[in-house]
Formats: structure tokens, C-alpha cells, sequence
């Protein structure tokens, strides 16, 4: 199946430390844990968008290409939840995001307005990108037929969402700047990842 996927994705696919098998299997068992989390991703990557919006009105470019990534991944919500109605299940509370709390911690808080920006870009592109990584393996590693196709979607969506918030940086910034500190980035979740607990009710 590897081989039919994009270059965007073979390239993610290329983050530092693979997700542990083991996280498949435990995902399965947790149904209604991972849908109600996935859930709150999405809605959480709509928000966070409309933020970015926000926070730099002046950068035409981000306003033009975020504002349709909104409405994506509020669809990507309405999905999820449909999901868990179908099954009979509830949307149960959202959680404390430890994975995406670390990544913040990891942004300079001091510094410039660039600095701290690409950071803010940086970030969601490589949650965007471990989405991805995880949704591939949902897709490749569930025995529901029907779960492997949905998550074949979301995966193929997150692909490009990461190259854009990749792409949006280094139109702002010089692209050896934004790639230097790309590589800091996948350095330190590979470290993340490899200290995390693994629990299959949670995306991240």
C-alpha cells in the first residue's frame, strides 16, 4: 500500500519514530475513546486556525489558504461525531492533550514575532503530520474493513494540511531558517513519542 501513496505522505511517513504497533490494537479495542478524541482533534484544528486568522490579519496569503481549512476540518468533526452516532456511541468529554501541550511547551516564547510564529506553524504542521502517520496506521492495521477506509480518508486529507502549514511558513520566512528549525522539531517529538505512555484512547 505504501507504494500508492503520496510524496507528502511517504515524507511524513518519515518523522523520527514511528507510531508502536501495539497503539493499533489497543485503538480497536477503544472505539468510542479514539472516535470521541479524533472529535475533539478536529475541532480543535478548526479553532486553532480561526486563531492563526486572528492573531495575523496582515498575511493575506495564511487568511486566504486557512480559511477553507476552517470549514475542512469542522467537516472532519461532523464526520466523526456522525460516526459515533451511527454506532450507538456517546461523544464523550474532551481530555487533556498532553502530546500537543509538550509541542507548545517546545515554542520560544521569548524572541521575535517571526520566531514565535513559525513555531505556531511549525507545531501544527507536525500535528497535522503525526495525525497522518497515525491515521495510515488505523488504515493499514484495523480488521474493520469499513474503519480502515474511513481513516484511509482522513489520512490522505492530513498529508496535505501539514504541507501547508509547511509551505505558508516559508513564504513568511526564508526557507532555511523554517527547515532548520523543522529538523529541531522532529528531533524533540521523536523524543516525545519515545517517553509517552502508549494508550489506544487518544490520537496522539
Amino acid at each position: 500500500m505504501e507504494n500508492n501513496l503520496s510524496e507528502h505522505t511517504r515524507n511524513i511517513l518519515g518523522l523520527k519514530l514511528p507510531t508502536d504497533p501495539r497503539w493499533v490494537n489497543l485503538a480497536e479495542i477503544q472505539l468510542e475513546e479514539i472516535l470521541t478524541d479524533h472529535a475533539y482533534c478536529e475541532q480543535k484544528a478548526a479553532t486553532t486556525c480561526i486563531s492563526l486568522i486572528q492573531k495575523n490579519p496582515e498575511k493575506s496569503l495564511l487568511v486566504q489558504e486557512l480559511s477553507p481549512l476552517v470549514t475542512e476540518e469542522w467537516g472532519h468533526f461532523r464526520m466523526v461525531l456522525a460516526e459515533l452516532n451511527k454506532r450507538d456511541l456517546q461523544l464523550g468529554r474532551q481530555r487533556k492533550d498532553v502530546y500537543v501541550n509538550k509541542l507548545i511547551d517546545f515554542q520560544k516564547k521569548g524572541g521575535s514575532h517571526e520566531e514565535r510564529f513559525l513555531d505556531q506553524m511549525l507545531t501544527m504542521a507536525l500535528i497535522e503530520a503525526r495525525s497522518c502517520e497515525r491515521f495510515k496506521r488505523l488504515s493499514e492495521g484495523l480488521d474493520d474493513d469499513y474503519m480502515r477506509k474511513f481513516y484511509r480518508k482522513f489520512m490522505e486529507s492530513e498529508a496535505g494540511h501539514y504541507t501547508l502549514f509547511i509551505t505558508l511558513a516559508e513564504h513568511y520566512i526564508d526557507k532555511k531558517i523554517v527547515r532548520q528549525r523543522w529538523a529541531e522539531w522532529l528531533v524533540y517529538e521523536k523524543e516525545l513519542m519515545n517517553s509517552a505512555e502508549v494508550r489506544g484512547d487518544r490520537i496522539h
